[in-house]
């Protein structure tokens, strides 16, 4: 994925990423301005669902526009890697016996 926010908010006139960090904190998201700079400058590490809501509302645009799918960045396997990858895929595990959550051992049996 591309993240878009330098061009969506370009096109709606904002300019400075301090513009829109103001922009944000009056629609009630305060932005450090680390986390802002990594929004602004095109790779955040991280964002968060409701932030991205926000994000949108302000700058007036959707999803769409601020992630741009980049299909070419993946590889494609061919048949004869889809193959491999799952014959080497383990099938069916030993069983799973759930433990207590507190970390104790059970009794003994």
């Amino acid at each position: 994925m591309k993240w878009n926010l330098r061009l969506a908010a370009a096109n709606r006139g904002i300019w400075k990423a301090s513009e829109l960090q103001r922009m944000l904190a009056g629609a009630g998201l305060r932005v450090s301005a680390g986390k802002m700079s990594g929004l602004w400058s095109g790779r955040p590490a991280s964002i968060k669902l409701d932030d991205l809501d926000v994000i949108c509302a302000v700058v007036g645009c959707g999803v769409e526009e601020l992630l741009i799918p980049e299909p070419g960045r993946i590889g494609r396997l061919t048949a004869g890697q889809h193959d491999e990858q799952a014959a080497a895929a383990p099938q069916a595990g030993p069983a799973v016996t759930p433990g207590r959550r507190d970390g104790r051992s059970l009794p003994p049996a």
